[in-house]
């Protein structure tokens, strides 16, 4: 199957160990962030370790496969294609493989056998991780595609890096199609308000089976205009209630997690740098694309300050690390990021234009005491120097150039 497309090294590199061997590897993400065309990028590294080995493809965005409905169809359908005399083992590809009933009990049977090499995508992180986890324990990976990164951003469009590519990628985001639409607001926003109505309608309200779609939007809303802000779903429901929207909070945490579930927002917890210890309430919530944000929320340049705090974050999971807000007493650290044994910690702002915004910024990670790497992260030209070892980042050099 030959399909144009730009390599998305990281990801590629993620699958490539895991090539031939007995595990499943599942792709997960919210929808159009490139997953399908990952599979294509797979497809082509499969083939070129094993030249002469056999490849089923489903696609079950295509009326082509709307015959497979079940695990019992989809084994059909595969017994079928299968060449019976090649010996060898056969790459199987399956998009969007949620919309097959029960297909983890295909998938285990088809992984039990030891002939198939098994890559699937879905968009529904609750099915995918809870019960892949339940019937597949063991059996499969798990690699996040989020969409495009800043570098990839530059690369997918031909930009070159700076303010102005910067603020464009902050305006319409990073969905990988883009590239084939004109750089105009109305185009941009009618495909993106497409993208966020079949998420929301689709794989929240259709997949969970709510009915007060107007409060899971009125949610959103909340959510989109409080980036970065310290929420619980006490402070939400008072704000309901001032909207005559009355609802519980147990109601509102469901569909916070059914948000999240479908990788349309990020849930960041707190954690208490001293006693190491996760609080239970007050978390920040931040979005995996911006022009989805501003869906629902229009860009305005007086949010710069919770965006760049959403640029960073998701700068920060894009590069693998695990991410919560730090809570220091009654200081607040934007961002304490962990991979492996390494942590840094991140604070950000818009500009550091004087000296009660430095001693806050500064100030606050000048209060941790290890050492760890500590950054702080603005719009601020100047960049590249450090203030008593605490390092000064541009946003524009942090999102291009800052691994870890």
């Amino acid at each position: 199957m030959f399909k144009e497309y730009i390599k998305r090294e990281v990801y590629v590199n993620k699958i490539r160990p895991f090539i031939g061997k007995d595990i499943i590897k599942v792709l997960v993400g919210h929808r159009r962030v490139g997953k399908s065309y990952l599979l294509y990028q797979i497809m082509d590294e499969v083939k070129n370790q094993d030249s002469k080995i056999e490849i089923v493809y489903i696609n079950k965005e295509l009326n082509d496969f709307a015959d497979i409905v079940d695990h019992q169809s989809l084994l059909k359908y595969i017994d079928l294609k299968k060449n019976k005399n090649s010996g060898g083992k056969t790459a199987l590809f399956i998009d969007e493989v949620q919309d097959i009933i029960n297909f983890e009990k295909a998938l285990r049977h088809l992984n039990a056998s030891g002939q198939f090499d098994i890559y699937c995508t879905g968009s529904n992180a609750k099915l995918l991780s809870g019960e892949l986890a339940t019937f597949l324990s063991g059996r499969y990976i798990e690699v996040e595609v989020r969409g495009l990164s800043y570098n990839e951003f530059l690369e997918f469009h031909k930009l070159a890096k700076g303010k102005e590519s910067l603020f464009r990628y902050i305006k319409y985001g990073g969905l990988p199609y883009l590239i084939n639409l004109p750089p105009e607001d109305d185009a941009v926003y009618d495909y993106l308000r497409n993208i966020y109505n079949t998420i929301v309608l689709k794989d929240v309200v259709e997949r969970f089976r709510l009915r007060n779609v107007n409060l899971l939007e009125r949610l959103i809303e909340y959510l989109a205009d409080n980036v970065g802000s310290l929420v619980s779903a006490n402070n939400i429901s008072d704000f309901l209630k001032s909207q005559k929207i009355k609802i519980s909070p147990n109601t509102i945490l469901n569909y916070l997690s059914y948000l999240a579930a479908s990788y349309f927002i990020y849930k960041v917890p707190r954690l208490d740098i001293v006693g190491k210890k996760i609080f239970e309430v007050n978390d920040k919530f931040y979005f995996e694309d911006l022009g989805l944000r501003h869906v629902v929320v229009n860009y305005k340049q007086s949010d710069i300050n919770k965006i760049l705090e959403n640029l960073v974050f998701s700068h920060l999971k894009y590069i693998g690390y695990e991410v919560k807000v730090g809570q220091l007493g009654q200081q607040e650290i934007d961002f304490v990021a962990s991979r492996g044994e390494a942590r840094v910690y991140v604070q950000v702002a818009y500009l550091l234009n004087s000296e009660a915004v430095k001693q806050r910024e500064f100030g606050n990670l000048l209060k941790i005491d290890d050492n760890y790497k500590k950054i702080v992260v603005s719009m601020d030209d100047f960049g590249g120097g450090n203030v008593s070892g605490i390092e000064q980042w541009n946003v524009v050099d942090f999102l291009c150039d800052f691994l870890g």
